[in-house]
């Protein structure tokens, strides 16, 4: 029997970190890379061996390719766009650390990531050269910040991706938060099992259960072809350490804005222990445009989910009010009879979101 031919090209040995890198292992054409010297000069490019592995660049809506390989589009900002959407920077009282809700703190040690995803929310401040690593005394100054303020309840690991840092260093947060007795719950956002898996070790994970605190990992996964042999691997070493696992998934056209797929992937995801928590409508990052599906789209296809799927296996479709004002449930908003929405953040106030711009 005649073996059939593989379109894709070899696994590259290491991570690819530049448009040249991608024309090189055939995930791009050469002609397009030069085309994209202004969006790597703005925003940072790595795709690692295992996400090449998984793009099929034979086909020109391949959806993992969609979210980590460069596009043109980037350069192009819309008026609505923010270089901080969420307004990070305005809840942050000392460095590393965002205070955006009374009970939670995000504490933010580096700005780097296995992989560069093109919607990126925090793509003005995250990748290589734009801080990198949070100094010993900022990292000593934000969890003062921490042990001082009582009500924190909750401790999320973010940057950039955590499971980047060495398992000394997180050892030395962990630790750290063992000494404080109002922090209860440590979370973890990370790429890192779809993107790296490598880096979900026995020392890093040992290292974070140094924490002693409730351990919670949240995966971001957008498309159930990411949870490859490798990617589920990692997973179970998380559970097996001990960890709750949730998802966050963002609603992304051309790559997931569609029932049967989003209904895969939580399925998928269910299967291998992992709650499906959040779908995040795209913030208005700058040159994420082509990236968003409308609120009222985004509202029929959660609503058709629900139909589809265990209770569960349904993620909250979530906006982040543009601002810091924090996430609400789109079910929350209503139409302002002008094109666009009305909704009130949690201390009641009305804001305005247009998707239509």
């Amino acid at each position: 029997m005649a073996l059939q031919h593989d379109p894709r090209p070899a696994l590259p040995a290491r991570t690819l970190a530049s448009s040249a890198d991608l024309a090189s292992a055939g995930l791009i054409p050469a002609r397009r890379a030069a085309a994209l010297a202004e969006v790597e000069s703005r925003y940072s490019v790595a795709v690692t061996p295992e996400i090449a592995g998984l793009i099929d660049p034979s086909d020109p809506a391949d959806p993992i390719a969609r979210q980590f390989l460069p596009d043109a589009r980037e350069i192009v900002t819309l008026p609505q766009e923010l270089t901080d959407p969420i307004g990070d920077t305005a809840r942050s009282p000392v460095p590393g650390i965002v205070h955006r809700y009374p009970d939670r703190v995000l504490l933010k040690l580096l700005t780097v990531c296995p992989v560069y995803c093109r919607f990126c929310f925090r793509r003005e401040s995250v990748g290589r050269g734009k801080g990198d690593l949070l100094g010993e005394a900022e990292v000593e100054a934000a969890l003062d910040y921490i042990a001082a303020n009582p009500q924190i309840f909750e401790v999320i690991l973010t940057g950039g991706d955590p499971l980047m840092l060495s398992a000394r260093r997180l050892a030395q947060v962990a630790r750290r938060l063992a000494a404080i007795p109002h922090v209860a719950v440590l979370r973890v956002h990370t790429r890192a099992p779809t993107a790296a898996p490598d880096l979900v070790t026995p020392e890093r994970l040992a290292a974070l259960r140094e924490s002693g605190k409730a351990l919670y990992v949240a995966l971001h996964i957008n498309h159930a072809r990411e949870l490859s042999a490798g990617a589920c691997a990692a997973i179970a070493r998380l559970r097996a350490a001990g960890a709750t696992l949730l998802s966050q998934t963002v609603l992304l056209a051309g790559v997931n804005d569609d029932v049967a797929i989003l209904e895969q992937l939580m399925r998928a995801l269910l299967a291998q222990g992992v709650k499906p928590y959040y779908l995040h409508h795209p913030d208005l990052a700058p040159g994420t445009g082509h990236f968003r599906s409308s609120i009222a789209a985004g509202k029929v296809l959660h609503a058709e989910l629900a139909r589809r799927i265990t209770g569960i296996g349904l993620p909250s479709y979530v906006l982040d009010i543009p601002g810091g004002f924090g996430k609400i449930p789109v079910s929350a908003l209503e139409p302002d009879g002008a094109g666009g929405w009305r909704v009130a953040d949690r201390a009641g106030r009305l804001h305005l979101y247009r998707d239509d711009l």
